[in-house]
């Protein structure tokens, strides 16, 4: 059996270009935020839930859910969700999260028309093109 995560997305649109939005994780590079589902816990619910705990965002007015993908090699199976905030959210920010003991993730926007950087973990980099492919 898989192990379920979310991962919520968030886009805006600046100076006509597609963002989505990513954050620096201090061990493991460059990441979507993403997490695991609780035992018996609403998909849709874990995804507001998660981007609460990971960057703050505590404030979700829409959650669509925009498909599956499994990731074999690490026993997981991601469920994605659109997600909308009527908050204000900055050009980058930092939050500390609760995640292993407590980290500092510096969140910022990912254009999407960019091939991402060699510091995106590896999982999340194809996460990234699923996205592309199917948002």
């Amino acid at each position: 059996m898989f192990i379920k995560k979310v991962c919520p997305v968030i886009f805006r649109v600046k100076n006509a270009q597609k963002e989505i939005l990513a954050f620096r994780h201090p061990l493991a590079g460059i990441q979507l935020v993403k997490g695991t589902v609780e035992e018996n816990e609403d998909l849709q619910l874990a995804a507001a839930r998660e981007l609460a705990e990971e960057s703050g965002i505590a404030h979700v007015s829409a959650a669509e859910f925009k498909g599956t993908l499994l990731f074999a090699e690490e026993n997981q199976l991601w469920h994605f969700y659109l997600c909308e905030t009527e908050e204000n959210l900055e050009d980058s920010w930092d939050f500390f999260a609760d995640d292993d003991g407590g980290l500092n993730f510096s969140f910022f926007w990912q254009p999407l028309g960019e091939k991402p950087s060699g510091a995106w973990h590896p999982v999340h980099r194809k996460a990234l093109e699923f996205i592309k492919h199917e948002f």
